[in-house]
């Protein structure tokens, strides 16, 4: 690594350690990387479909970002990915919360 390349991971150690707040998570990336092989004609509720959404979203946020970071039915935790954080994998709810209204 180079002197600045060094610098540059201690700094951001620093304030990561110091309570700096984190950067912002993608959701449509991390969909499209992680959820969309099985929420684009996969089997599981389709990304914009509002009718396999309805009855999801009725049950909550907080019971879609649970099912979605612990598993629910035929979807495994985290969609499978378990290096996702659990922010990631609101962020991802999150779009696909907001495409399928």
């Amino acid at each position: 690594m180079t002197k600045m390349g060094s610098a540059f991971v201690a700094a951001t150690l620093m304030l990561l350690s110091a309570g700096a707040p984190a950067l912002a998570v993608d959701g449509k990336t991390v969909f499209e990387s992680d959820c969309a092989g099985c929420h684009q004609g996969g089997g599981a509720p389709a990304i914009g479909d509002r009718d396999a959404w309805a009855s999801r979203l009725d049950a909550g946020m907080e019971t879609l970002y649970a099912n979605a970071i612990d598993g629910v039915g035929g979807m495994p935790a985290k969609g499978g990915n378990a290096d996702l954080s659990d922010d990631a994998v609101r962020a991802a709810v999150d779009y696909i919360v907001e495409e399928s209204r």
